[in-house]
């Protein structure tokens, strides 16, 4: 199990090719991890904005490529699909790289 800061270090130091390849404008750790309560078993809730929209095939590419750099299930969430329900509280949380 990675720590949160290693998290974010592999994220940073990819940002600027995930930028260029992915068209991702920001992009955010949130969940479990944020919030210091990750077990064993927790995926990594990451939040990405884009400059353009993807599409499926090109958004569950970015997610098989953060799980390869990070060795781990990441649960990817595009910032305009959020649900109103849970939007205020993720956005809240998020903590942005």
């Amino acid at each position: 199990m990675k720590s949160y800061k290693k998290i974010e270090d592999i994220l940073k130091q990819h940002k600027k090719e995930l930028a260029e390849k992915y068209k991702i404008k920001e992009i955010g750790i949130f969940g479990s991890y944020v919030r210091g309560e990750q077990k064993k078993r927790s995926d990594i809730d990451i939040l990405v904005e884009y400059e353009e929209l993807p599409d499926l095939l090109k958004f569950i590419e970015l997610e098989r490529y953060l799980e390869g750099l990070l060795k781990q299930k990441v649960d990817l969430v595009e910032k305009t699909g959020l649900r109103t329900q849970l939007k205020e509280k993720i956005l809240k949380e998020t903590v942005y790289i």
